[in-house]
């Protein structure tokens, strides 16, 4: 099926200038307006800084959308009615002409069919806190291990069973190195207590870890990068103010895809905004490192 090019895109793309894939479920459902669009604009602008050109993905009106203007971005972080789209959800949206932002699983296949190899987003979905009770694990996992796209992030979100997260991720082949540390970031925090087997120094490195994967036909590969120090949270804070949001969420009977959205606009409120303050941050942290990642890949492939 044929994606829709943005100016902007198509024209990087004939030209051989190196690409970052970017979701928008953070705008359709992840961040309140208008802070959305400011992650949009300051990821965006994060990525041109370093060499490369954003590549945005969605859905609009049935149309796989690669790359988006300024009103399409718009409409986005201000629509309503619109689907957070994984990747089981594409082909409806597609059949019935919807609009919605794709998440990890579904921006992942939309590159990987754009031949885009390097995307950047906030935190990956995982497994879920209970899930013996609920079953409830993210399209985000089986995806990473199916398409060949290198995903720079923060780690997994705050929010889910870290651990379980990562014994899934290997068990599905999917490597997890983390960027100039040995621990696992969570989202808002830069230390978990989990220590990851592989790390990078920097970019360059990170290009030939890209290219062995490439190389020997293996599926994503997941580079962890900490928050930013000055607005990073402590576990502590994070699990405090989460203990409580669950407990919010099971009586109120929140489940499926609204659980995340609604946990993390609780840690909003419950944080006095400072964790929405250290998502903006980390997501032009994650877009600055994948423009760089994505540079350094295409002078390494020539």
């Amino acid at each position: 099926m044929k994606l829709v090019w943005s100016k902007e895109a198509a024209r990087a793309r004939r030209s051989g200038r190196p690409l970052v894939a970017l979701e928008t479920s953070v705008l359709a459902q992840g961040l309140p307006f208008p802070h959305n669009l400011e992650a949009a604009r300051r990821c965006e602008a994060a990525v041109r800084d370093q060499g490369a050109t954003p590549v945005a993905m969605a859905v609009l009106d049935g149309r796989l959308h690669a790359g988006l203007d300024e009103t399409q971005l718009s409409r986005l972080a201000s629509g309503t009615g619109l689907l957070k789209l994984g990747s089981r959800d594409l082909a409806v949206a597609v059949a019935t002409g919807a609009t919605g932002g794709t998440t990890v699983s579904a921006t992942c296949e939309l590159a990987a069919r754009a031949g885009i190899s390097v995307f950047a987003t906030g935190g990956l979905g995982g497994v879920h806190r209970g899930v013996a009770e609920t079953l409830d694990i993210s399209q985000d996992l089986p995806a990473l291990a199916r398409w060949p796209v290198a995903v720079v992030c923060a780690g997994a979100k705050s929010v889910l069973d870290l651990p379980g997260t990562m014994e899934l991720l290997e068990t599905l082949g999917v490597p997890v190195l983390g960027v100039g540390t040995n621990e696992l970031p969570g989202f808002y925090c830069r230390e978990t207590g989990l220590t990851l087997e592989h790390q990078v120094p920097n970019a360059r490195v990170a290009a030939s870890v890209v290219a062995a994967r490439r190389a020997l036909r293996q599926g994503g590969v997941v580079f962890a990068v900490p928050p930013p120090e000055a607005t990073a949270l402590s576990v502590g804070v994070v699990e405090r103010h989460l203990r409580a949001a669950l407990a919010l969420c099971r009586r109120r009977g929140i489940g499926g895809k609204q659980v995340t959205p609604f946990l993390l606009a609780e840690l909003v409120r419950r944080t006095g905004g400072r964790s929405l303050e250290a998502n903006l941050a980390l997501l032009e942290n994650n877009a600055r490192f994948a423009a760089q990642l994505a540079v350094a890949l295409g002078r390494r492939l020539g």
